[in-house]
């Protein structure tokens, strides 16, 4: 487990289940029960830790304050799946000067994710 570990408050987690599956390989590692509806999913993606947990009413319409950055191999195809997994794409791939290239998109349910990698040897 992740000494840190982000935590997603959805009404959805069905929805939300599928995006970080599909788009980034998400695995179910630990379920809240763990038969019938879910209140809490455990995921890992890579090396990290990810928490899903059932609520009613999480809050939306705030301004968010956390920012999820996910590497990825390849911002550009990442990118190209986004929509089509319920996300919305907000800006880029933009080559940054510390050396990532950076996508900003948003999952299902608004939360800030960027996708980062390595800026590809031309």
């Amino acid at each position: 487990m992740s000494t840190i570990q982000p935590v997603i408050l959805t009404a959805d987690l069905d929805v939300l289940l599928g995006f970080y599956t599909k788009l980034f390989g998400a695995e179910e590692i630990f379920r809240i029960p763990e038969e019938g509806p879910a209140f809490y999913l455990g995921l890992r993606i890579g090396d990290t830790d990810l928490g899903l947990v059932a609520k009613a009413d999480p809050g939306t319409g705030a301004a968010p304050r956390v920012l999820l950055s996910i590497a990825v191999d390849d911002v550009g195809e990442t990118l190209g799946r986004v929509t089509a997994l319920g996300g919305s794409v907000s800006g880029g791939p933009n080559d940054m000067p510390w050396g990532q290239r950076v996508a900003h998109i948003q999952d299902p349910d608004g939360n800030p994710l960027n996708l980062t990698q390595p800026i590809p040897a031309r």
